[in-house]
């Protein structure tokens, strides 16, 4: 079953960004800059921490007759999957006091397994089993792995939270220079799928942190 925990940047991100676009002369580079929104939306990724179990099996997998033997094991293991959004497909246009952000969908970044829970004790074979290889429990493990990042793509709450979690740093980061430089900045939204084509935001409702951490 997976554990699954949120986890939010600090206002240090925020407080960061303001101060070097108002520490610059020019009055231009006063405003909302792309450069910045960008670097918030690399650092805007939701880490799903999960623990999984890979079976196999294979049946009549040596023997013969009423000597033929299956195979059967799995195996154990922790990893993360990291969920955001594509900083190179997000954009932003000013007109007066109005910021237009675009914004992708989000989507799984990557999916890392925890080296350190892999261990002996983490393969685990049936009494019964017929002998296992190393090919087999590659196989399982690649299987395993795969299976988890169709999971995590089609979780459409967990995706709808990473979306909505980089909407609301870029919305502070731009009302924060808003209020640096005593301006009130209207945020208008547009949403893209992966090919850039415009689309609606992710439905779903976002989970509150407390209920995303019951999920262990």
């Amino acid at each position: 079953m997976k554990k699954l925990t949120s986890l939010f940047l600090s206002g240090i991100l925020l407080a960061t960004c303001t101060s070097c676009s108002i520490g610059r002369k020019n009055p231009d580079d006063m405003k909302p800059q792309i450069s910045q929104m960008k670097s918030i939306c690399e650092l805007a990724v939701m880490d799903c921490y999960y623990h999984n179990v890979a079976k196999y099996e294979e049946e009549d997998a040596s023997g013969f007759l009423l000597w033929k033997k299956d195979k059967h094991f799995w195996i154990e293991y922790s990893g993360i999957e990291a969920l955001g959004i594509d900083a190179s497909l997000v954009s932003m246009e000013i007109a007066e006091d109005t910021v237009t952000i675009t914004i992708p969908e989000a989507k799984v970044l990557d999916c890392t397994v925890d080296s350190a829970s892999l261990t002996e004790e983490s393969f685990i074979v049936d009494k019964k089993s017929a002998e296992v290889d190393a090919e087999d429990e590659r196989y399982a493990f690649a299987e395993a792995q795969s299976r988890m990042e169709e999971s995590a793509a089609g979780d459409r709450i967990l995706l709808s939270n990473a979306q909505q979690r980089a909407q609301t740093l870029l919305e502070n980061y731009v009302k924060n220079i808003g209020n640096a430089i005593g301006k009130t900045y209207s945020i208008q939204w547009k949403f893209v799928d992966a090919d850039g084509s415009q689309t609606e935001p992710m439905a779903n409702e976002p989970v509150s942190e407390p209920e995303a951490a019951k999920e262990k």
